[in-house]
């Protein structure tokens, strides 16, 4: 066995004092590109002055990635700070929960994820895409965000599978709060000194209520179902089977962790799928030609009726089109861990405490694993160019053990919510760029504009 050269990471150029802190604030994503560009794999980037100053490891090639998520996956934690706000805003749930806490809550939860139960749930997603293009046709529109239709349509069918019948209250408290904490998150993850959450600064006050109309909310339900209230049409929703979620050794989520579990699922299970859909409805409506050929694919498939669970294996390049978006606009464009002990990826020592991050942004446009990377191909998704890639050159749903455990279901509403659309309409980019930024999840932060093209 050769011994591997063991070297300091390189850092990426910044200011003296203040480091990288400015471009961290201003473009994240740039400066993280520019610094696997400029310095390789693994490069450390420096934020702050001293006395406060932060670093982070940042880790870019496939293999790099593969032995942070899954390899050495056990080094690496959920410890650092932006994942303690994230717990603390919305608890302790599958997102967050490491060790005993996330193990027992898997496996309550795993069940509830099987490829056949989430297949269940095809007909619940295809009503909600229905409603949203039956809504654009009678009020006659002829154009639509499609990032901002997408998070409406993603956030109720989340609803409806999570609730059944309890649909609009819960999207209306969600669209009304989650912005807000959200940004609360963000912020707080990467200030080097933020006060105490229990200090009455406008900031805190503000998002305390936010957090507090999330939780009211979840409770309501929850409390109603246990009281014989409303559920969905065959008592099957995904709350009820979370309330009956039980096991001789793990025993049952209380009342907190099932509030938690339901506000992790509200949350986490749209924000990323409607990121997916809109990005490539966006992408479909700035290259005509895929757009062409996806109509093509959908029309002999399908042959006007709705898809189900069964036609996804049948719909190929759909698929593509969607994994493709994915590469170019990963929901989580960022990962972070923190290294429990000092170990070297790629011959760069990681020292023990060191926060690390992995980057599905930067990886997915490494030139090392895709051609002209900026260029949406979604021909790079064949089984033949699959195989030939390196297994983690493409994570948006991360890897490993901590593998998001709704990435099927993701999949699953992408690809029928994008055959239908297709079904009914064309689409003609009126923004050809979208600006986007980190947030929780990927951000457009400006319009996704598209001229809607009724199909005969």
């Amino acid at each position: 066995m050769t011994t591997q050269t063991r070297t300091e990471a390189p850092v990426l150029t910044g200011l003296p004092v203040l480091g990288s802190m400015f471009d961290l604030k201003n473009d994240s994503l740039g400066t993280f590109l520019r610094a696997r560009r400029d310095h390789g794999d693994v490069v450390r980037i420096t934020a702050g002055p001293p006395g406060v100053r932060s670093q982070v490891y940042a880790v870019f090639s496939a293999e790099g990635v593969q032995q942070v998520l899954a390899g050495e996956s056990a080094n690496f934690r959920k410890d650092n700070a932006f994942y303690q706000e994230i717990r603390e805003s919305f608890g302790n749930g599958l997102l967050t929960s490491q060790d005993d806490d996330y193990l027992r809550q898997r496996r309550l939860v795993q069940p509830l994820f099987t490829k056949r139960r989430v297949d269940s749930y095809a007909d619940a997603i295809a009503t909600e895409v229905t409603t949203l293009v039956t809504e654009w046709e009678k009020a006659g529109r002829t154009s639509v965000d499609v990032l901002h239709e997408s998070t409406r349509l993603a956030l109720r069918a989340v609803a409806r599978i999570l609730f059944g019948t309890d649909v609009d209250s819960a999207v209306e408290v969600v669209e009304r709060c989650f912005p807000g904490v959200g940004s609360y998150v963000l912020r707080r993850g990467y200030s080097p000194v933020k006060p105490p959450r229990d200090w009455p600064t406008p900031g805190n006050r503000r998002a305390a209520a936010l957090h507090q109309a999330l939780y009211e909310e979840c409770d309501r339900i929850i409390a109603e179902r246990k009281a014989g209230g409303r559920t969905g049409s065959d008592g099957d929703d995904l709350l009820t089977l979370l309330m009956g979620a039980e096991s001789a050794e793990d025993g049952a989520f209380d009342a907190t962790e099932l509030r938690e579990q339901v506000l992790v699922f509200l949350v986490a299970g749209h924000e990323t799928t409607a990121t997916s859909i809109g990005f490539a409805l966006h992408l479909l409506a700035t290259h005509p030609e895929v757009q062409r050929r996806a109509h093509e694919e959908v029309d002999r498939v399908l042959g006007g009726r709705t898809p189900g669970a069964a036609d996804l294996d049948a719909l190929p390049y759909v698929t593509q089109v969607l994994k493709e978006a994915m590469r170019l606009f990963p929901a989580a464009p960022v990962i972070g861990r923190r290294a429990v002990a000092e170990t070297t990826v790629g011959g760069v020592v990681i020292p023990a405490g060191a926060d690390v991050i992995v980057a599905p942004w930067v990886t997915h446009r490494h030139p090392a694993y895709w051609d002209d990377a900026e260029r949406f191909d979604p021909d790079r998704f064949t089984p033949e160019a699959e195989a030939a890639r390196p297994r983690y050159a493409w994570f948006p749903f991360g890897g490993g053990p901590r593998a998001c455990i709704g990435q099927h279901f993701s999949m699953l509403e992408s690809v029928i919510a994008l055959a239908m659309i297709l079904q009914r309409h064309g689409f003609e980019a009126v923004d050809t760029e979208v600006p986007v930024g980190p947030a929780i999840t990927l951000q457009a932060t400006g319009p996704a504009r598209c001229r809607l093209v009724p199909r005969a």
